[in-house]
């Protein structure tokens, strides 16, 4: 029960004070502003890319595909590699993290609550770019079932957590370099999770990777809720029903491992004196 008390928090601590460094850094009308023009940028590319390369431009039937996955993509970005930078940035740019393993808290629960803040600012980038998609490049959007949508997203944005905190573990025990290792598998991630492009364009082993990588299903799950169709012929035998169950077995494995290895590596840092780290790399 105390160590439950000590979790929660730690969540709110780390909610509290993610959602501080995320928005705090200037006034808030030039916040309002960033968070306006960083998604509808990151989409302009993809709509440059389709009317340079792809065949009938934005007409494209791929594009809504592309669209909305390179658009819940941002919650990748943001909620899995954002948790792995919080060790790099709290231990090496603020000097804090050792303060933050000695107070009355859970340095696990922290990080949930830091990941909770990156969902909120990604919630917000999402939900302006889905707005421009509407208005602008006429994607035609349409809940088909709310319910699954729900479910879906929650499932996602859980396991993208947990396994955010598995790289945090990681990142607990690297000395140098150890802020590209959430950018790294967020790339690998877009490549292999048929973000932007179905999984039969890969070659046969990284097709074979990305099916079993847990973001895939979640994408697929998201578009057929919001455009009535998957993407991924490999796919379309599996029900909706069956994406869930693969979702939900992806977050509770995503959870144990992440409880595992996190711990394992806290002790070792702690052992060998990482949490306070100054590498000035």
């Amino acid at each position: 029960m105390r160590r439950l008390f000590e979790a929660w928090h730690g969540f709110k601590a780390g909610t509290w004070l993610g959602w501080q460094i995320e928005s705090n850094w200037t006034e808030p009308f030039l916040f309002a502003i960033y968070s306006v023009i960083k998604p509808v940028a990151g989409v302009l590319i993809l709509v440059f890319m389709y009317l340079l390369v792809a065949k009938g431009g934005l007409e494209n039937p791929l594009f809504p595909q592309a669209f909305l996955g390179t658009t819940f993509y941002l919650y990748v970005v943001n909620v899995l590699s954002g948790i792995s930078w919080t060790v790099i940035d709290d231990r090496e740019h603020y000097g804090m993290l050792k303060y933050v393993y000695m107070a009355p808290m859970h340095l696990y629960g922290y990080l949930l609550g830091r990941g909770m803040a990156k969902t909120a600012v990604a919630t917000i980038s999402v939900l302006i770019t889905l707005a421009f998609g509407l208005a602008f490049l006429k994607v035609r959007l349409s809940l088909v079932n709310p319910g699954l949508f729900t479910a879906a997203l929650i499932l996602g944005l859980a396991a993208l957590a947990f396994y955010g905190i598995l790289l945090a573990g990681v990142s607990l025990l690297i000395a140098r370099h150890g802020w590209v290792v959430g950018d790294v598998v967020a790339g690998g991630l877009y490549l292999l999770c048929g973000t932007a492009f179905p999984l039969s364009l890969l070659p046969l082993p990284f097709r074979a990777l990305g099916l079993w990588l847990p973001p895939t299903y979640w994408f697929e799950a998201l578009r057929r809720t919001l455009l009535g169709q998957g993407l991924h012929a490999e796919l379309s035998p599996f029900s909706d029903s069956t994406l869930l169950l693969i979702l939900a077995g992806a977050t509770f494995l995503g959870m144990a491992l992440s409880l595992w290895i996190f711990r394992v590596a806290e002790r070792i840092a702690v052992r060998r004196g990482l949490l306070d780290m100054q590498t000035m790399y």
